[in-house]
């Protein structure tokens, strides 16, 4: 006869509850990707998102930083202060905005 112990039990289910490593990261990496988006829209467009005040300064500050290993480390702080933000509702209210333009490719075998 087997038993189990009732400690062991809940803290199995406590683990199949929250998010894989894996999970976490694509989540780290779609806000830190989100906040690039933010660095790139115009300030109208910024301030309209309500965005919380230490997200809205790092953004601004991200705008002057020239040095790219410092830019990509303001990205990176960026990306930390959007994972207690919830995306879907920013992503919702900028719309077409936050979409980038397709770049236009040329067919093989033409010359441009």
């Amino acid at each position: 006869m087997q038993t189990t112990d009732p400690d062991l039990d809940s803290g199995m289910d406590e683990a199949d509850e929250r998010p894989s490593k894996s999970a976490r990261k694509r989540a780290a990496h779609a806000a830190q990707a989100f906040g690039e988006k933010l660095i790139t829209l115009r300030e109208a467009d910024l301030v309209k998102l309500g965005l919380p005040d230490p997200l809205l300064a790092a953004v601004r500050e991200a705008r002057g930083i020239r040095a790219r290993g410092g830019l990509a480390r303001q990205k990176q702080y960026i990306g930390k202060l959007m994972r207690d933000i919830d995306l879907a509702p920013l992503e919702k209210a900028l719309g077409p905005v936050a979409a980038p333009p397709r770049p236009r490719r040329a067919k093989p075998g033409r010359m441009r």
